[in-house]
């Protein structure tokens, strides 16, 4: 199964929601089930940028996603990397800016909602 940890310290002070899982399958199946579902799983969710390199079997593709998160006011970015080959690929979505503090991360519910729009599709993997 996949590994969600809610909160990890970066840097002694930093916290933000993540998923780690090797999935497989197809790689370019996976990256669009993981696309359509962040584009389907919120009305304000945006495509912001992305990123493709292969060499041989190797295959890498990063994809940033920003959606508006009414419990903080603000937005909430979603990274994806999908990187690996022959079937079998290592899976990393991170999210980041869901707080409200200055100097400490205090209520990451909008970045843990947010990584979870694509928990069905992670779970399929």
């Amino acid at each position: 199964g996949y590994q969600r940890i809610r909160s990890l310290e970066v840097k002694g002070r930093c916290h933000m929601a993540k998923f780690e899982k090797v999935v497989h399958g197809d790689f370019d199946e996976i990256i669009t089930k993981l696309h359509d579902a962040v584009m389907n799983g919120s009305m304000s969710a945006s495509y912001e940028d992305g990123s493709n390199f292969s060499s041989g079997d190797f295959q890498c593709a990063v994809r940033i996603y920003e959606r508006y998160s009414a419990m903080g006011s603000n937005r909430v970015s979603l990274s994806i990397t999908l990187v690996g080959g022959r079937g079998e690929y290592y899976l990393s979505a991170i999210t980041s800016g869901g707080s409200q503090a200055l100097f400490f991360k205090v209520n990451t519910i909008g970045e843990e909602n947010f990584l979870a729009t694509i928990s069905d599709v992670v779970d399929s993997l």
